[in-house]
Order: C-alpha cells, then structure tokens, then sequence
C-alpha cells in the first residue's frame, strides 16, 4: 500500500548544505572550465569529438545514460554505439542548468549554459 512507501522528499526538504554541494558539483561541469574538461575527458576516452550523422541520444533515463544504452539496444537491436564529444553536451551538459538547487546556483549555471551554448554554435 502506498503508506508503506516511504515518502519522497521535495528539494526544499534537502539541507541546505546538500543543496550547496550538488550546485557546486553540477557548476564544475559547465561553462568555460566544463568545456575543456569534457574535451580532456573524451580525449582520454578515446571518443571522437564530433561525427556527422550520429544524433545525441534524447530523453535518456538515468539508467540508460549511465549503462550507455539507448532504446534500441534495450529491444535487443544491440550495436556498438558512436560516443562523441559533443553529444556528451546534448545528452547531460546542456541539461544542468534545470537540476540546480540554489538561487545563487541558477544564476552562476545560466552564465556557464550560455557559454556551452555559444561554444556549440561555432563548433
């Protein structure tokens, strides 16, 4: 029964510490700094960092985004999937901006969403 469940807390129950560590996390990944970061780290990887024709993966569940698994792989039409660079912005950088927890978060994250945003468009 759905009393037994137990009960799912909102943002505004999470202490504020907690709210201030998540921001500062999610901002490490954004903005000037997250770009360079993101080219490191898919260097590293050995990704490409653009292919033309490869889409980034949308409306991914957390689950599917951490397994590195999309839809079709999960109905069994299983490939080996293209990881690119800039759809790692697509897929979970970009998206940032709306987990933030903090007024002050909000206003450091739109600065640094506009600067990925700006990056993408000379990309």
């Amino acid at each position: 029964s759905k009393r037994n469940q137990p009960k799912k807390k909102s943002v505004d129950d999470l202490p504020l510490e907690l709210k201030v560590v998540q921001d500062a996390d999610r901002l490490d990944a954004i903005g000037a700094i997250g770009i360079a970061r993101t080219f490191c780290y898919g260097g590293a990887k050995g990704h490409a960092m653009h292919v033309p024709g490869v889409n980034p993966r949308e409306r991914l569940t957390r689950d599917e985004y951490v397994g590195g698994k999309d839809a079709c792989e999960e109905n069994g039409a299983a490939s080996a999937r293209v990881e690119t660079t800039v759809n790692h912005f697509h897929e979970k950088l970009l998206r940032l901006r709306g987990l933030m927890k903090t007024e002050t978060g909000r206003a450091m994250a739109e600065k640094r969403h506009d600067r990925m945003v700006a990056f993408l468009e000379h990309f």
